[in-house]
């Protein structure tokens, strides 16, 4: 008898045990755990977007300062819960003023969507601000930032490189960038746009370590 109820008890056991292990299972498909984050974007690295690099797994953007057009310190934490794409440019960039009306087609294509925010930040310095803020100006509708100090071309995987663009989703993640000039008026750009607006709240991060 005591040796029919161990058996019974371990059978038990062995179903709760595979239970628990499909309930976790099936929790991970449901959230992407344990997925790698760059494999709903990277299928975009083709076309006009061909040079997208796409990190492993998606972290934190940097936190360094820049300022808004009326000297406010700004962060790109401060815009968490858009998508944003970050371009980074200055006046003496070439490809940098070319490829500006392809963003400010982009911004358009969006409108007055909430969720979506192109962001140029020039990293022209103090004495050439105001040469920035007209070029910009004649870029509509795209807002004017600043980085004078030359921060935050080093702080991604361009390191320096312009134009450097940088795709952040909603949890204020960095999910791709590209450096070098691009077509961001097409439908390849829209196409990353899109899947990363279509995305939940939450996607996984890195893990700590």
């Amino acid at each position: 008898m005591g040796s029919s109820k161990k058996t019974v008890w371990a059978g038990v056991a062995a179903l709760a045990v595979a239970a628990v292990a499909a309930a976790a299972w099936f929790y991970a498909q449901q959230t992407g755990a344990g997925k790698d984050s760059g494999d709903d974007v990277r299928r975009f690295a083709t076309g006009e977007l061909a040079e997208l690099a796409i990190p492993d797994a998606a972290e934190a953007a940097t936190d360094h300062p820049f300022l808004a057009r009326d000297g406010t310190g700004t962060r790109l934490s401060d815009f968490r819960g858009k998508v944003v794409v970050v371009n980074l440019w200055a006046t003496w960039c070439a490809p940098c003023l070319a490829e500006m009306p392809t963003l400010a087609a982009l911004s358009r294509h969006y409108g007055d969507n909430p969720e979506v925010l192109v962001l140029p930040v020039s990293v022209d310095v103090v004495d050439q601000r105001e040469k920035a803020v007209a070029f910009i100006d004649s870029q509509p509708p795209l807002p004017f930032y600043n980085d004078p100090a030359f921060q935050l071309p080093f702080a991604f995987e361009g390191r320096g490189g312009m134009p450097q663009t940088i795709l952040l989703d909603r949890e204020g993640r960095v999910r791709a960038t590209l450096t070098g000039g691009a077509d961001w008026s097409g439908p390849d750009a829209r196409a990353l746009v899109d899947a990363l607006l279509a995305e939940p709240a939450g996607m996984p991060s890195k893990p700590e370590d």
